[in-house]
């Protein structure tokens, strides 16, 4: 099966990481510029309440910092330096003074962001687990959606049932997608846990089992695939019929995609 390349969705993993600090509020702006469809993020609580874009259950690899989110205030946070280790494409050293790359982004500045963009721009959220907060994530998150709105579709996504679960319980018209480093017996028919329409498995499940996607389709479920950069992967999705590529690299797969600049 071939995809019409101009439907299927771009979304810019961690923002347009690529060239800007994962996570960074630049990295959001600039996918928003590259002409992402969707802008996705993790996001971890910190010990105060707050929800973060960070991906690593510790600083120690964004930052200057060490510890665990879960266990720092995000005063704490937004004294360290979460973008300086990322060299700017085309500079020969980092960039220390523009805080929009060094300064840790909360989920509610993210989404002030979106609601002021534009255009319409989706959001993928993934809460990660496990975490000594466990329920009060996705209590937190709900509620920072109901008091931020943005024009865009918003999906939650995790590698965790249970998190999907308590999502859909609070927020049924919530979308949800069920993220997947292999494919467990129960789900290579295609089908999801309870409740969920949306398969998100990564890269390499499609390299292995490319019927995967044929698969998910026929048991009614898109496919949103991660974290696709490599060309040859990018033409793989194309092929396969995939509803939505999660990227590093949105601008560059917009355009192998065909798909007219923002």
């Amino acid at each position: 099966m071939t995809a019409d390349r101009h439907r299927i969705q771009v979304i810019a993993h961690r923002g347009s990481s690529e060239d800007a600090p994962e996570h960074s509020l630049a990295a959001y702006r600039k996918a928003i510029d590259d002409g992402a469809d969707a802008l996705e993020c993790d996001v971890r609580l910190t010990a105060d309440g707050h929800l973060v874009c960070v991906h690593d259950r510790r600083v120690n690899r964004t930052s200057n910092g060490r510890g665990a989110v879960a266990a720092l205030e995000l005063a704490e946070l937004a004294e360290l330096d979460f973008g300086s280790w990322k060299t700017p494409t085309g500079a020969e050293t980092p960039d220390t003074a523009d805080p929009e790359r060094t300064t840790v982004l909360t989920l509610e500045r993210l989404l002030r962001l979106v609601a002021e963009a534009d255009r319409p721009v989706g959001l993928a959220i993934e809460t990660k687990h496990p975490t000594r907060w466990a329920g009060r994530v996705e209590e937190r998150l709900l509620d920072l959606l109901e008091r931020h709105p943005v024009p865009g579709p918003v999906r939650v996504m995790s590698f965790s049932a249970r998190s999907l679960h308590r999502v859909r319980e609070s927020a049924p018209d919530m979308s949800t997608v069920y993220l997947m480093q292999f494919l467990l017996p129960r789900h290579r028919t295609g089908r999801l846990p309870d409740g969920m329409r949306i398969a998100g498995p990564g890269i390499r499940i499609l390299r292995r089992d490319p019927g995967y996607v044929e698969r998910a389709h026929r048991a009614g479920n898109q496919v949103h695939v991660w974290t696709v950069d490599e060309p040859a992967d990018v033409a793989l999705c194309a092929e396969l019929g995939v509803d939505a590529i999660i990227t590093n690299r949105p601008r560059a797969v917009r355009e192998q995609l065909g798909r007219a600049a923002a």
